[in-house]
């Protein structure tokens, strides 16, 4: 490598080419840059817990004399002071350094006081020249006594202004509000911690240099995060504090309300760091992917008054434990955070333990104190001295003043003061200097007091500095003075472990078998429990159950709609409903058309369980086409299970147990087949069935179903094609279905009821097992006749409109 050196002699430039090897620049270099960024930019100073550009913002506002009680001042200016003079970086870093030092979910205890939009845990903040800020309480505790000469100054980058080397730090900031930071080669992060335990620490290290670990672990058990939440687990904790490494997970503070008919969780505590929207869109995400199941809305109430408020809803019949178990594994609900303590000591990075910490500190501030009091004990002993002169001055006021008069300038005044009363040169110059009003006898009292009150003082300052004792006392008075000016009581709550006794994963603890089931007026919900379900009676007052299957609360399930379409649902998306001595009540289930989207005049007709070793479904059509097909779990949410002709659609789907039940077809014109399931070969999802029975001129299939082959009852409701639905109560009649004979598929029905008067077609059928029990649009429970075993007989009249049958 050559490097070129231009060279100015007798007006003539000259260049010389120096040969430079390129491993050794390259070396020199990155040293050179890698020790700038880790002593200028990146790491804290152990004393203080400040980066240098931390440290001249504060520096730059107490140079200002942005005091709390003063007015705020346009962020703007203050970044331009600092960068101007003391950090001549970017304003951006500057302008991102002072929002962290404002914002109260970052530092525990805020040094800078914000005005204006200072961001969020999800946000950054407005541009500078729209926000404010001024010093906070505690930056003064920071910065105060730098005039006393407690810390070395040196040159800024200019040589212009000086700055100091360190802050005196009335309190242990790298402890109390932590840090973070990448440099070359090395990083650094810290927790914040609580100020009251902090100083409970050294109180107790001022008095027991030698204390160990645990000693110091009783007065500072964890980090206290500005944003509250959990601790769980403290034997990392415990690590990082023996060996300045360690990790430990954070919790949000969460807890379960009941939001009307449903129950929902409630964080009111995030992890550090992270926000509320982080959260949403992580919950968001899963959803989406089917990662993450059970939950029906998420909220942000958060706001200035109630603070963070995130509301996670939960679909009925979810165990909200179990879910939030499942929260905390796969979003940022739960957050891990790695201590690694590294700090300048002495201008070199070291990482340092709990003890080491609070050492280098306790170290500085003795410093810092026995310098101000050296620094104060010089004051009072200059003054005590020129009170001492001035005393001597009044008691021979008469011979001063006519020495001054008779002195021919100041000079010989001077001296002739000095040779007449052994005064000091500094003494000398004070009186003459003084101020004639000071002649008076009350100022003499006023000197004398002054003068034993500095002699006084200078005593207690020495005993300062020759005591060590006496001076870790002082310490210590003011560490507790700080202590509870600015203490605050601790936010986060440290758990030995997460307090959570499960066995397994929250959807794991979720998926025992149950019961789907499907009401005929189109709700849906999950009844816990393999046992059968019990027998109805005909009397009982809530919907019928037109649908059900057995599943788990984990498994995967299908809906079957009248255009052919299976729609994937899954179990743990349905609310439960309790188990009865009847048959369980429905009305706590959900809306099947909450969970489905269904086009105009779709209906959904039955429950799969998609299981491909079942016999399969089959299904019937309006245009009397049967098919069965066996099921076939695609990776969509939806897909279509038969071909349907133009304007055809199901009228009924079922799905099967065995091959000997036998599939029903009902007619609009009261024509019924039935025929085993053995005779209709199963086909593939795209075909489009075969015939099933053969129709009448203008008749349509209107039930399809499967029917034991014994025991089974066929009921009927005739009444007019021009009523409008629900308004026609018409005639029903209940009859046996081993009273039609099974013919072969695709042929002509049996009547299987005679219309009456005003009567012309069926306009509501059903065949299932016995006994059947009918309900209202409403779901109110109607009375059925008796068993009429008559084939082609005519109805009773029934007291209402019926529209939906099912077995009990």
């Amino acid at each position: 490598m050559a490097r070129k050196k231009t060279e100015v002699i007798d007006d003539e430039v000259s260049e010389k080419i120096i040969d430079i090897d390129v491993s050794s620049e390259m070396q020199t270099s990155f040293l050179e840059y890698a020790y700038s960024v880790i002593y200028a930019r990146a790491l804290p100073d152990a004393r203080d817990g400040l980066k240098p550009v931390q440290r001249r913002i504060l520096f730059a506002m107490d140079e200002m004399n942005l005091r709390p009680d003063r007015a705020f001042v346009k962020c703007a200016r203050v970044v331009g002071q600092v960068m101007g003079q003391y950090h001549p970086h970017g304003d951006s870093a500057i302008y991102d350094a002072l929002v962290r030092l404002a914002q109260p979910w970052t530092m525990r205890l805020p040094l800078i006081d914000g005005h204006g939009n200072f961001g969020s845990p999800d946000a950054g903040p407005a541009a500078m020249r729209y926000t404010e800020c001024r010093m906070d309480s505690p930056a003064e505790a920071m910065t105060a006594e730098l005039d006393q000469d407690t810390v070395d100054f040196r040159p800024n980058y200019d040589g212009k202004e000086s700055e100091p080397v360190v802050l005196p730090a009335a309190f242990p900031n790298l402890l109390v509000n932590g840090t973070t930071g990448i440099a070359v080669g090395m990083a650094t992060n810290i927790p914040p911690h609580n100020l009251v335990e902090v100083v409970q620490a050294l109180r107790h290290l001022l008095k027991h240099p030698n204390a160990q670990l645990d000693t110091l672990m009783r007065f500072i058990p964890g980090p206290d995060l500005p944003t509250g939440g959990k601790i769980v687990g403290l034997d990392g904790i415990a690590d990082a504090y023996a060996t300045g490494k360690g990790s430990f997970k954070i919790r949000a503070t969460t807890r379960i309300e009941q939001f009307g008919r449903r129950k929902g969780i409630v964080v009111s505590e995030l992890p550090y760091t992270i926000g509320p929207e982080k959260i949403i869109e992580q919950i968001k995400t899963l959803v989406q992917n089917k990662k993450l199941q059970g939950i029906a809305d998420v909220k942000d109430l958060s706001d200035l008054d109630s603070g963070t408020r995130l509301v996670i809803e939960v679909k009925n019949g979810i165990n909200p434990e179990a879910l939030l178990e499942q929260l905390f594994r796969q979003t940022k609900l739960e957050d891990s955070y790695s201590i690694n303590s590294v700090a300048l000591v002495e201008g070199q990075p070291r990482t340092l333990t709990l003890h080491d910490m609070l050492t280098v500190y306790l170290e500085h501030r003795l410093q810092v104190v026995l310098r101000r009091t050296t620094y104060n004990r010089d004051r009072a002993l200059d003054r005590l001295h020129l009170v001492e002169g001035l005393l001597i001055a009044i008691l021979d006021i008469d011979d001063v003043i006519a020495i001054i008069r008779a002195a021919d300038d100041a000079g010989a005044a001077r001296s002739r003061l000095i040779e007449v009363f052994e005064l000091t040169e500094t003494q000398a110059n004070y009186i003459l200097d003084m101020q004639l009003r000071r002649l008076t006898k009350y100022s003499r009292i006023e000197l004398e007091s002054e003068r034993e009150e500095l002699k006084k003082r200078i005593a207690e300052l020495t005993e300062i500095i020759d005591n060590d004792d006496r001076l870790r006392q002082v310490v210590n008075d003011e560490l507790a003075e700080v202590a509870k000016k600015f203490g605050t009581p601790r936010r986060t709550v440290l758990l030995a472990s997460s307090g959570q006794v499960t066995s397994a994963g929250p959807l794991e603890v979720a998926d025992d078998p149950c019961w789907l089931l499907l009401s005929a007026t189109g709700l849906i919900a999950r009844l816990d429990g393999e046992d059968p379900l019990p027998d109805r009676e005909s009397r009982s007052k809530h919907d019928v159950i037109s649908s059900r299957i057995r599943a788990t609360a984990r498994a995967d399930f299908g809906v079957i709609t009248t255009a052919g379409r299976l729609i994937r649902l899954n179990a743990i998306d349905l609310p439960t409903v309790p188990r009865t001595a009847n048959a369980p009540n429905l009305s706590g289930g959900s809306r099947l058309k909450e969970l489905v989207a269904l086009q105009r005049n779709e209906r959904v007709l039955c429950l799969t369980t998609l299981d491909p070793e079942s016999p399969g479904l089959a299904l019937g059509t309006a245009q009397g086409v049967v098919k069965r097909v066996r099921p076939e779990v695609l990776g969509r949410d939806e897909w279509e299970v038969i071909a349907l002709a133009p304007k055809d659609q199901l009228v009924g789907a079922v799905e099967l147990t065995d091959e000997t039940a036998q599939l029903v077809f009902i007619t609009s014109d009261a024509q019924l087949l039935h025929f085993g399931a053995d005779k209709v070969r199963p086909q593939g999802r795209t075909a489009g069935g075969m015939a099933g029975i053969k129709l009448g001129a203008g008749a349509e299939a209107v039930f399809f179903g499967a029917a034991p082959a014994d025991g089974s009852v066929v009921v009927t409701v005739a009444g007019s094609g021009d009523s409008l639905p629900g308004t026609d109560s018409g005639s029903v009649k209940v009859t046996p279905l081993d009273a039609y004979p099974s013919k072969g598929r695709a042929t002509g029905g049996m009547r299987c009821h005679r219309f009456l008067k005003g009567e012309d077609r069926l306009q509501l059928a059903w065949a299932g097992a016995a006994p059947a029990i009918a309900s209202a649009g409403s779901g109110t429970a109607i009375e059925l006749p008796e068993i009429d075993p008559r084939r082609d007989g005519s109805g009773t009249p029934a007291a209402q409109s019926i529209a939906a049958i099912a077995s009990a």
